[in-house]
């Protein structure tokens, strides 16, 4: 009996602890190493870039002008004027973009999670979603271009930027949706349909909920993304020196295209009125997006399920 218990006592002590190998401790350190010149490595071109941008963007960006004002009153090599004009285009047809997208994106997201698991209709939304996440955005641009113009003879606009850029943001918005939706516990749609719940009302008062914070990432993820896109400006709307609210008619500036059309015009010299005007108007853009993306945060903090 005694040895029986101390046989029992013995399996089910923990393991005596044994010192770690000098083999062991190299490859933690090497691995540690690899890790950290890997971070090092990604990390060394972002604060390259946004350094570049910074350190030439910084002249023009601390005059109220430049944010009040449009190019429509100075020549195109005169110093003075600002980026209103394409900050207004920028958000107008970003917006337009994300009124569109986004909807469209989640409602196939949610039908793909709670509604089409293993279904052929689901397999070739996946495939279509797949292939137009790889489209290139001169591509799109061309499609809106022979729809949009050539085929309903309507003008060259923002609101046609939008339509582009709202196949390059769809894909985008589907698959983080997707995957945030995937990630809500069973058990919560499980103990709803348990208290007899029925699932649309799941989805909106549950699963939706629990996922939003990260729903909300995504889109300001796929919303940065086409903000800085410049191939459907070229072909589906004219560059204006002038403040133009209207998005559906008349030629519409946005950040991106004024860029091009500095790139164009001006002289690249550092310090020109052209080098100035592209990287303020590059570094104008930065802030923009890291708004939106600061914006996004908060909000998504605020709609978290909150533990109690």
């Amino acid at each position: 009996m005694t040895s029986t218990l101390s046989e029992t006592e013995r399996l089910a002590s923990p393991p005596a602890f044994q010192q770690v190998s000098a083999g062991r401790k190299a490859k933690n350190a090497l691995a540690t190493v690899l890790v950290w010149l890997s971070f090092l490595i990604a990390v060394a071109p972002l604060v390259w870039v946004l350094y570049t941008v910074i350190a030439n963007g910084i002249k023009r960006i601390p005059y109220t002008n430049w944010w009040s004002q449009d190019f429509g009153s100075v020549l195109s090599d005169e110093v003075g004027g600002g980026v209103l004009h394409a900050i207004i285009g920028t958000l107008e047809q970003g917006l337009m973009c994300a009124v569109i997208s986004v909807p469209l994106g989640l409602l196939v997201a949610i039908y793909l999670v709670e509604y089409g698991r293993d279904t052929r209709l689901a397999k070739v939304t996946t495939f279509m979603v797949d292939i137009l996440s790889g489209v290139p955005s001169i591509v799109a641009a061309l499609f809106i271009y022979a729809l949009w113009i050539t085929t309903f003879g309507l003008p060259r606009s923002g609101f046609a930027v939008s339509l582009a850029l709202v196949l390059l943001m769809i894909p985008v918005v589907v698959r983080s949706a997707e995957e945030m939706l995937r990630i809500v516990p069973d058990d919560l749609r499980e103990a709803s349909y348990a208290l007899g719940v029925p699932k649309w009302k799941t989805i909106m008062k549950i699963v939706l909920p629990t996922a939003m914070s990260g729903i909300i990432s995504g889109v300001m993820m796929a919303l940065a993304r086409v903000m800085g896109e410049t191939a459907p400006l070229l072909v589906l709307v004219g560059y204006s020196a002038y403040v133009n609210w209207d998005l559906f008619g008349d030629n519409q500036a946005s950040l991106p295209l004024l860029m091009n059309t500095e790139r164009a015009t001006n002289s690249m010299e550092p310090g020109s009125v052209g080098f100035d005007r592209i990287w303020g108007a590059a570094l104008t853009l930065v802030i923009i997006i890291a708004l939106i993306n600061l914006i996004a945060t908060v909000v998504s903090r605020l709609v978290a399920p909150k533990k109690k």
